[in-house]
């Protein structure tokens, strides 16, 4: 865990190295802020990193878990999320991304967290995009 003022970088096993210079996700004292995360699988050595499907279904519930592997590479979990923003590619996916977004956070035991979505332009074949915002302890 980073000390008090000391800001540590994260970066899953599961991840590729970043195409920028930014980190998957920083944690600063009891902040972990996670960076847009998309559909991409596991990280392959020497594979550029391709979309899991070309469904919402499949990269929605992709992205969630690769958001969800950043925060326990920082110690949280999604109990600690207060912020989540999804980046849709299409307004009509709206109805069917909430669908999965309440299954896959049906279990959730306290309150969820606030959300907001917007519609974006990403790389082509992917469709949504979520970046996280934590506070643990």
């Amino acid at each position: 865990m980073s000390e008090k003022g000391a800001k540590t970088a994260l970066t899953p096993s599961t991840h590729t190295t970043p195409p920028a210079k930014f980190s998957h996700g920083v944690r600063k004292g009891n902040i972990l802020q996670v960076s847009g995360q998309v559909g991409f699988g596991p990280a392959v050595p020497g594979q550029a990193p391709t979309p899991v499907g070309p469904g919402l279904r499949e990269q929605t519930l992709r992205t969630l878990a690769n958001v969800e592997a950043v925060l326990r590479e920082g110690g949280a979990s999604w109990e600690d999320v207060v912020m989540i923003r999804v980046y849709l590619t299409d307004t009509g996916h709206f109805p069917e991304l909430n669908e999965i977004y309440n299954e896959f956070f049906a279990d959730l035991t306290e309150a969820p967290a606030a959300r907001t979505t917007v519609y974006v332009g990403l790389p082509a074949g992917l469709l949504v995009e979520i970046d996280a915002l934590a506070v643990l302890g």
